[in-house]
């Protein structure tokens, strides 16, 4: 039996394509130079499609691949992939949850020690020569501040653990309050930000949370509050972020995402309240080789006839 085709449309690290070309047909749609002459040629054999968490897949693509069974997502996210579309047509669509919770989390809480405590700002003045001339600027206790979370899934609870360990006040605002969930819910975004020194985003990104974190969220978050965003940029309002840290109605930022990657606003990059990663919230080796095995690992259950290992809520 021949091995299943398969169309690639993002940058894959050697740790996933290396296994993927070894047991399928890959047409890697993100390099070639003839996208166009790359369908024409193999359009018609495609039964599987694999792309990065922040691909978007448009449905002219998808039209062009009638065979198509399924979608794998590497990554958690999957806001690029059109699930009406899939839905209608039958698509699997599948990601790799779970796998990076952790580091995302602990990227969530090294952005609060950063902004909060200062410490990127710290490491600047000490490489700069400014200690020998003069003391650093004290900064506020974590201990005791009032945390709220934007999204309380796998990774918001596990963010929530982490800074409520240290001694933090978490509460959360989402759909709808969970069971089980210790953590006061608070039903209004506006209302968790008035009463939050930090919020984290840790919600889903895509149409339904575009710019949900807007400019009246964030005026409610004031001058002494930092916003902190490890999930999608999208769910910025961007401009009005830079408006309310640039007036200072906004007291800092912590952001490893952004609305258009790698493009970061360049007023963001002089101020010294805010902290800016590269998207790194699940960028170690450990998770992203575990992303790589889950991702295929879907493909193959698929094609073997197995149950799959994940599948977006949507399609489940």
């Amino acid at each position: 039996m021949s091995a299943p085709d398969v169309i690639v449309t993002a940058p894959l690290p050697p740790f996933l394509y290396d296994p993927l070309k070894a047991d399928y047909r890959c047409h890697d749609y993100a390099q070639a130079a003839d996208k166009a002459g790359l369908l024409r040629a193999a359009s018609g054999a495609i039964r599987g499609l694999v792309q990065g968490g922040g691909t978007v897949t448009p449905t002219d693509l998808l039209d062009a691949l009638p065979k198509l069974e399924i979608i794998s997502v590497f990554g958690v996210g999957y806001d690029g992939v059109p699930v009406d579309y899939c839905r209608g047509r039958g698509i699997r669509v599948t990601n790799t949850p779970d796998v990076l919770t952790e580091d995302v989390a602990d990227t969530a809480v090294g952005l609060v020690l950063m902004t909060g405590r200062g410490f990127a700002k710290a490491d600047r003045f000490v490489r700069a020569g400014e200690w020998v001339k003069r003391g650093p600027e004290l900064t506020a206790k974590l201990g005791g501040k009032k945390v709220g979370i934007l999204g309380l899934g796998r990774i918001g609870k596990a963010i929530g653990q982490r800074l409520a360990a240290m001694g933090m006040q978490i509460a959360y605002t989402g759909r709808k309050a969970q069971q089980g969930v210790a953590w006061r819910f608070v039903p209004d975004l506006v209302a968790l930000a008035a009463e939050s020194d930090f919020l984290i985003v840790a919600c889903p990104g895509g149409p339904a949370t575009k710019n949900l974190v807007d400019a009246k969220v964030l005026a409610a978050l004031g001058s002494k509050g930092t916003i902190v965003n490890i999930a999608r940029g999208s769910i910025i309002d961007e401009p009005a972020l830079v408006a309310a840290l640039e007036q200072g109605t906004l007291g800092g930022a912590g952001l490893d995402v952004f609305a258009d990657e790698p493009q970061v606003p360049k007023a963001l990059l002089a101020m010294d309240n805010v902290v800016l990663l590269p998207h790194v919230g699940s960028a170690t080796r450990e998770t992203r080789k575990a992303m790589g095995d889950l991702c295929k690992a879907n493909l193959d259950a698929w094609f073997a006839g197995r149950p799959l290992l994940t599948l977006i809520p949507e399609l489940a």
